[in-house]
């Protein structure tokens, strides 16, 4: 679209909701970065979103929705769009060596209560990040292929230097550029680490569906810590995750190795684990991506400095194991974009506010990951894995998830309520 089109947009807007109009930058194009970017043009302001990969990256394994996470996408006008492509997922089955069952926990559809292991809202990453971009495409403006390599910033401006070598000035420049955040290196101490680590390790991919994978996810626990899980999204293809107990320094510096010796690493922690196992390994072959991450936690004490904020998991990563990483991505988004509204002419209150607003929520979501309780689902010993399967079968045939997810009336995220933003209720 015309760049003079979005700013004509983007100023009748700014006087339809009564806001000062700032222009921002936001730094990544995956889903925080595109829901603030959504919330910020609704309220009249001028954004920019910057996304070093040549086209937009809808790609990726699947997520879910939960709790405040579900209500945020409701206020955006997108759960239409969101259940058009809530991927098929019946429930959760824990597997022996031979593929049966020995305990399933299905999803809880009763729209109350909590959660089960997998959501009433599982969607693939690619799917979500298209319908946010859909959703954005007309009144924000998209470069692709660069990024910002450093910035400069007084109290009046932001001024953000681009890897093509050019330099623009902003009002604020945000950071939604995911775990591995260089902007957030750019606001902490040096030599602060932010990541929490709780010891456990992951690697996704897809392989060619067969007539055997159903609906259901199959989670198959190995010896030695290890568990391999398998979950399909459409009729061609399935998704295959190897996760591991590990803390040496081979299995942390790994995920930075190039992909072939990632491949290589991974098949021989896991060769011979039984199951369907060589088949995962042979497909990580003719993967279209293969994806290998340490879970941790970014756990900082500001997230802010000046004119640049971090949203997202740049922000506040609760890792995989909490399934509030897109939710909390989205409600993030959504509090900095409300606060910003409140406060267009006083950014150092804005970013506060944000700060204490939303803290309590990441720091809730964050303490749902207990390492005991990941350890006590991925034993060391056979012993201990038919234990588990036992009194995860006994529970299960008693009813037991399905009525604590029933009686339970918050999801992971707690009683923390999504604020309410009179300037965002427009869009």
């Amino acid at each position: 679209m015309n760049l003079s089109v979005i700013d004509k947009e983007v100023d009748d807007m700014a006087l339809a909701s009564g806001t000062r109009s700032l222009k921002i930058l936001i730094c990544g194009g995956g889903i925080a970065g595109q829901a603030l970017a959504y919330w910020l043009a609704h309220g009249g302001h001028r954004v920019k979103v910057i996304e070093r990969f040549p086209a937009l990256r809808a790609t990726g394994a699947q997520v879910d929705l939960r709790g405040q996470g579900i209500e945020a996408i409701e206020r955006m006008g997108l759960m239409g769009a969101v259940r058009n492509k809530l991927v098929d997922e019946a429930g959760v089955a824990f597997v022996n060596a031979c593929g049966k069952a020995r305990a399933t926990i299905m999803a809880n559809t009763s729209g109350q209560g909590r959660q089960t292991l997998t959501s009433e809202y599982e969607i693939m990453r690619g799917d979500l990040v298209r319908i946010l971009n859909d959703a954005t495409k007309d009144n924000v403006e998209y470069v692709f292929g660069k990024s910002v390599d450093g910035f400069d910033q007084d109290e009046h401006q932001v001024v953000a230097h681009f890897s093509d070598g050019s330099s623009e000035e902003f009002d604020l420049l945000v950071g939604a550029d995911g775990q591995g955040s260089r902007l957030r290196r750019a606001i902490l101490s040096e030599g602060f680490d932010p990541y929490w680590r709780v010891g456990i390790h992951m690697a996704y991919w897809f392989v060619s569906r067969i007539a055997s994978d159903s609906n259901i996810r199959d989670s198959y626990i190995v010896p030695g810590g290890r568990q391999i899980m398998r979950r399909s999204h459409n009729p061609s293809e399935t998704q295959v995750y190897f996760v591991m107990r590990e803390d040496s320094e081979e299995a942390s510096a790994i995920h930075r190795e190039p992909i072939e010796r990632q491949q290589e690493f991974w098949a021989g922690r896991f060769a011979g684990a039984g199951w369907q196992t060589e088949r995962f390994i042979d497909g990580m072959k003719t993967s279209p991506f293969f994806y290998s991450q340490e879970i941790v936690q970014v756990r900082i004490d500001t997230w802010s400095k000046g004119r640049v904020v971090l949203v997202g998991d740049a922000a506040h990563c609760a890792s995989p194991c909490s399934g509030m990483g897109v939710s909390g991505g989205l409600v993030g988004a959504y509090v900095l974009a409300g606060e910003i509204n409140q406060h267009p002419d006083d950014l150092p209150a804005a970013l506060a506010n944000y700060d204490t607003m939303l803290r309590p929520f990441a720091e809730e979501i964050q303490g749902q990951v207990n390492p005991r309780l990941l350890r006590l689902g991925m034993p060391m010993t056979q012993r201990a894995i038919d234990a588990f399967l036992t009194v995860t079968g006994l529970a299960t045939a008693l009813h037991i998830p399905d009525l604590v997810a029933r009686f339970f009336k918050e999801d992971r995220g707690g009683d923390w309520r999504l604020p309410d933003y009179p300037q965002l209720q427009a869009a």
